[in-house]
């Protein structure tokens, strides 16, 4: 930033005399670092990597998800959130509702290791893992910097509350 002022770090390093000190470096989070104090939803556990809790991150939240073998997770939804998911192992499916002609049907989003998936803010869905054998685990990050879950009875929206 030209003409802003800089101060020298303990390290000798000269950042832009606004920055706080917590935001002077880059934060390494170890997957023994993961945290399992986040909203959950049954049948998946979600673990938290980087968030205000773990890096002190403020617009930003990322972490991953495990599902078992042969289970699928409860309806749910992430609020305001926009939820962007990287699969890393597995072939887990994304089921929502879509509306053909009248009538809602659902859909399912099959995948495979190094896929995306795309979930818009409330929209109502659960994740699946028809493997018999193995762990679906994938990436989330979010625009939220909390884990906003709202779990659902079903798929449709009428428990959907848009603020």
């Amino acid at each position: 930033m030209p003409g802003q002022p800089l101060i020298r770090t303990p390290s000798g390093v000269l950042v832009p005399a606004g920055i706080d000190p917590f935001h002077r470096t880059l934060h390494h989070v170890a997957p023994s670092g993961l945290l399992g104090r986040t909203g959950q939803t049954s049948g998946m556990t979600r673990l938290e990597a980087v968030s205000g809790k773990t890096v002190g991150s403020s617009g930003l939240w990322m972490g991953e998800t495990h599902v078992a073998a042969s289970t699928a997770s409860g309806n749910h939804h992430h609020g305001a959130s926009e939820t962007a998911i990287y699969v890393v192992s597995g072939h887990p499916a994304f089921v929502f509702l879509d509306v053909e002609g009248d009538e809602p049907v659902e859909h399912r989003i099959e995948t495979s290791p190094g896929d995306y998936v795309f979930v818009p803010p409330f929209v109502p869905h659960r994740e699946e893992n028809p493997d018999p054998g193995a762990e679906a685990v994938v990436v989330i990050a979010r625009t939220t910097q909390e884990a906003i879950v709202v779990n659902l009875d079903g798929l449709d929206w009428s428990e959907v509350e848009i603020r």
